[in-house]
């Protein structure tokens, strides 16, 4: 089964073609990543109309060249995948309408993919996982621990009640004058700082429940910069290792209580799997391993450039759900929102409608 696979959520224009062999194995044959960050670093953060302007440019020539790197045609396709969403919607729509107009003109299956369920099925692109494993996935727009019990079957157990973590590190970011992206500015600047310097909170821990919170944590990150601006060089360095050991230690905890979860609805999980750019964070790797051993639960960690967005997860997503008959009318629609597990995402909005009252 071969798939070209269209990714074009945020500020990566992406493209791949992707092969499962009879035994189940995969094989990536292309993947190309165009990244904006260039077109976006004036600003601080992705700019909408930017990135949906930068995707109309670029995203033929990408699939041209992942087309020419697999050394296929169209003809050789079985399906065209393509990110539907969630995401910046003008960027989805470019992505979705090509692969439509690629199906149309090929007579291809067109399979509309949830970028968040390609983050989450890329331990078996990557290392075969079976069926059912927990999934970390931590990006700039997302942070959930989901039970991943088959194609299209998820259950989210935790999420964050405000800031995704990977946002959390770029405000920070920003606040402390570092350059975009933000992540791995502060990861790097972490490095050469002190982590007991700042008393910072560990918001959520303990609590029995496996949701996250990082709003209160970026406020006292400002509060203490105020506290002793102007800041030196390393006042800068010392706040952002105190700021990532207070992310690294709540998701330790928050983890260890997502397990917990896991297997009192689920059993024993068969790998923890972690995805999502943030993923690429050393410091959370290592709170990642040491849940795992701490657990006696297998962990799985894709590379790191299968961790950030790309198409090979969007192409190997759409050969899960093709080998399985699913597939999607022309009129699917582009989704700015699209959660894995809609009952969650439904009961979440309730409670905040309530809270709000």
């Amino acid at each position: 089964m071969l798939v070209l696979g269209i990714e074009t959520t945020c500020d990566e224009t992406a493209a791949a073609v992707v092969e499962r062999n009879t035994d189940g194995s995969a094989r990536i044959l292309s993947n190309v990543v165009l990244s904006q960050i260039e077109q976006h670093a004036a600003f601080g953060g992705v700019v909408p109309e930017i990135a949906a302007r930068a995707h109309v440019e670029a995203l033929d020539l990408i699939i041209d060249q992942a087309m020419r790197e697999a050394g296929k045609s169209y003809d050789d396709l079985d399906g065209i995948a393509a990110a539907a969403g969630p995401g910046l919607i003008g960027g989805v729509i470019v992505g979705l309408t090509t692969a439509k107009a690629i199906a149309l003109v090929k007579n291809k299956p067109l399979i509309a993919i949830n970028h968040l369920e390609a983050h989450a099925l890329t331990a078996r692109l990557t290392d075969n996982t079976p069926f059912p494993y927990l999934l970390f996935l931590a990006s700039g727009g997302h942070t959930q621990i989901v039970a991943v019990l088959g194609v299209g079957n998820y259950v989210r157990l935790g999420t964050t009640q405000d800031d995704a973590i990977g946002e959390a590190f770029d405000k920070t970011a920003k606040l402390l004058g570092l350059g975009y992206p933000g992540g791995p500015e502060v990861e790097r600047q972490a490095t050469r700082g002190d982590k007991e310097r700042f008393a910072l909170p560990r918001p959520m821990q303990h609590r029995k429940d496996a949701d996250f919170s990082f709003s209160g944590l970026k406020t006292a990150v400002r509060l203490e910069a105020e506290r002793i601006a102007p800041l030196s060089p390393q006042d800068v360095a010392d706040m952002c290792a105190s700021f990532q050991q207070a992310v690294v230690e709540v998701v330790h905890d928050r983890l260890r209580s997502g397990l917990r979860l896991f297997r009192a609805r689920f059993g024993e999980p068969h790998a923890l799997v972690a995805a999502g750019g943030v993923a690429a964070n050393q410091a959370i790797r290592g709170a990642l391993n040491r849940v795992a051993m701490e657990t006696g639960t297998p962990l799985v960690a894709p590379p790191l450039n299968l961790c950030t967005d790309n198409g090979a997860m969007i192409a190997w997503a759409g050969i899960e759900r093709l080998a399985l008959g699913l597939t999607d009318a022309m009129d699917m629609a582009p989704r700015a929102r699209w959660p894995l597990d809609a009952s969650a995402a439904a009961e979440g909005a309730r409670k905040r409608t309530a809270a709000y009252k």
